[in-house]
């Protein structure tokens, strides 16, 4: 890939065309993250956390709204751009006319028992053959506003200083580096540029030497590979498995155990259009996927600290759970627009909060009882808390479930019976009621519970079935296909091999194909919103796992691999697909992606539980 001279104007050079979604990659320290270009620049970062404000919010606020860029100064040919294995590293290869420079960059995870600060970014810039020419561009611009920061300089740091917030960039060999000036720099083999920024948010300022720093970053991938080895050899995929997995921990805030759903707010479904959300909050359902997820491959921590912190996030509501919370477990801001923000590609309003956190969303119950009931069967008794909160979801469940929602894909408009609601509502008093065979129930709750199920299963078999079409449909009297109902197979309302589970998975493959292994998620431009979206990624990996899970295995291997030649270049995902370009849309990465992906390989390997898996663990 070619790239203009960065030297003369080198923030406007790169606002003329954005780079691609997909393009960018993710490192963090699970408690905020970066997302950083392919030359170089990290165009969105948030401070303190996931969902402070934006450092650096070039992605989608425009050159006003900060950057950090580290790369050549000159024209340059991408020739590698991978993580490190296994861990959570980037880095970046490029070839000038006068030699090769690499870009590593990282933040360090664990600052524990260390006095360090809570966010510590490294990154460092080495060349081979020759010299090689490169630039700094450190621009900080913090907030909705772009404010830009009180400079000074304390000892070999620049210090950028707003009320509570500080951070501190330092250089090794020591470098003058202006804030929104350009620092030119020869970077010479065997003398690698190491550049550390410093975080502190109502806190002491801590200088870490880069040298320190680098060595930190060292042991942080120790700990990731560590971490990795772990996991199950056997695994179908498991490179790729393996790179999902470690995304979903970054994603996950680690002093609440949260997985946020994304990093970025208002990355377009319909570039140029208005489906811009902010996604930097939790929502129960998509990290109830992640804890099969990572029980499946047994990190059994990880998939018992979501539901600790389920336990405290919805202990002032209960039982009533929201559709989504704040990283602590509060109730999400108002959706605003944020005035002047240039948005990605031009698309516009940037917005933070989200209209949707007040929405009755009933499938979310059912998500959630599920993933209690996969520890359960994991042979993980539930503590009383637990079970407790557990209780009072069933029972508002088996109260609220004649009743109309917004379904999983959080339709802004009036609330009607979604099948795929009231399948999720079965569920969470069928699993509910499962659980209860090895913890303490009355009498009268499983009666109710069980009248539930049973006028659930009753009425959608009456109501949410087409017998003409010989498939579930999205909601009562309707024809439209809904691919939510891929996880039909997983549910147990219907036999797994029944004329109704094979022919909504037939129709939803037929008839929401998006071309190749992509699938709308519902008939486009059936939503109430102006404009159009891509292909919904997370529904081809439910149709993996419905294919998995109906015997249809190499069916189910053919699309996994096509779906993994889908990927961005660095094996992460956004929620969505343009099904003509593959260029990917919405937020990014996205968590219900990866926990999808990471279940559908799951999927393949129950299938082949009782056969060899040599052969597949090599795919």
């Amino acid at each position: 890939m070619r790239r203009p001279s960065m030297m003369d104007s080198p923030l406007d050079a790169r606002s003329a065309n954005a780079t691609p979604i997909g393009s960018y990659g993710l490192f963090g320290d699970t408690r905020t993250a970066a997302l950083a270009s392919d030359d170089g620049a990290i165009d969105w970062l948030c401070v303190p956390r996931f969902d402070g404000e934006p450092l650096f919010g070039r992605l989608v606020g425009g050159p006003p709204a900060g950057t950090f860029r580290i790369g050549p100064a000159g024209p340059a040919t991408i020739v590698d751009r991978r993580y490190r294995r296994h861990t959570a590293t980037l880095e970046t290869t490029w070839a000038t006319d006068r030699g090769r420079l690499t870009l590593t960059e990282a933040m360090v995870a664990e600052v524990a028992g260390d006095l360090l600060p809570a966010t510590l970014l490294v990154r460092r810039l080495s060349a081979e053959t020759g010299p090689v020419d490169a630039v700094i561009d450190f621009n900080p611009r913090l907030g909705p506003r772009h404010r830009a920061p009180r400079v000074r300089r304390d000892r070999t740091a620049v210090v950028c200083e707003w009320e509570s917030l500080a951070v501190s960039l330092t250089c090794e060999p020591e470098l003058t580096v202006e804030p929104g000036r350009t620092t030119a720099v020869t970077v010479v083999p065997g003398r690698p540029l190491t550049v550390v920024l410093s975080v502190a948010h109502r806190e002491p300022l801590i200088y870490v030497p880069p040298a320190r720093a680098w060595e930190l970053l060292l042991g942080d991938e120790a700990r990731w590979r560590a971490w990795t080895a772990e996991i199950d050899e056997s695994l179908p995929f498991r490179e790729s498995v393996v790179r999902s997995l470690l995304t979903l921990r970054l994603l996950t805030y680690s002093p609440s155990r949260a997985p946020v759903a994304a990093p970025t707010t208002s990355l377009p479904e319909d570039p140029g259009g208005v489906r811009n959300w902010d996604y930097r909050y939790v929502w129960p359902r998509d990290a109830s996927i992640g804890v099969a997820a990572f029980l499946g491959v047994g990190k059994l921590d990880e998939a018992r600290g979501f539901l600790a912190w389920l336990l405290h996030a919805s202990r002032l509501q209960r039982p009533r759970l929201p559709a989504l919370l704040t990283l602590h477990g509060r109730q999400v801001p108002r959706e605003r627009e944020l005035p002047g923000w240039a948005g990605y590609a031009g698309s516009v309003p940037v917005r933070t909060g989200n209209g949707a956190a007040g929405q009755h969303q009933l499938d979310g119950y059912g998500w959630v009882i599920d993933a209690a009931w996969v520890l359960v069967q994991a042979g993980h008794r539930l503590t009383a808390e637990t079970w407790r909160a557990v209780r009072g979801f069933a029972d508002l469940v088996a109260r609220r479930w004649p009743e109309p929602d917004a379904g999983i894909w959080e339709i802004r408009g009036d609330a009607v019976h979604h099948v795929h609601s009231k399948l999720m509502g079965w569920l969470a008093v069928d699993r509910a009621l499962r659980i209860a065979d090895t913890h303490r129930l009355s009498a009268r709750q499983r009666s109710r519970w069980l009248g539930a199920r049973d006028a659930i299963a009753a009425e959608v078999r009456a109501r949410g079935f087409d017998p003409a079409k010989g498939t579930y449909v999205r909601s009562y009297d309707s024809t439209d296909l809904d691919a939510a109902l891929l996880v039909l197979p997983l549910l147990g309302i219907d036999e797994v091999d029944s004329q109704r589970v094979r022919g909504t998975i037939n129709a939803i493959r037929d008839e929401l194909s998006a071309g190749g292994p992509l699938l709308y998620r519902y008939p486009p431009g059936r939503d109430g919103l102006p404009g159009t979206e891509g292909a919904f990624l997370p529904c081809s990996f439910w149709l993996v796992q419905a294919l998995a899970r109906t015997g249809r295995r190499l069916e189910a291997i053919d699309l996994f691999q096509t779906l993994l030649d889908h990927t961005g270049p660095l094996g992460l995902y956004a929620e969505e697909m343009d099904p003509a370009t593959g260029a990917h849309l919405g937020n990014f990465p996205q968590t219900l992606t990866h926990a999808t992906l990471i279940q559908a390989a799951l999927a393949i390997r129950h299938a082949y539980r009782t056969d060899p898996l040599e052969q597949l663990a090599e795919r």
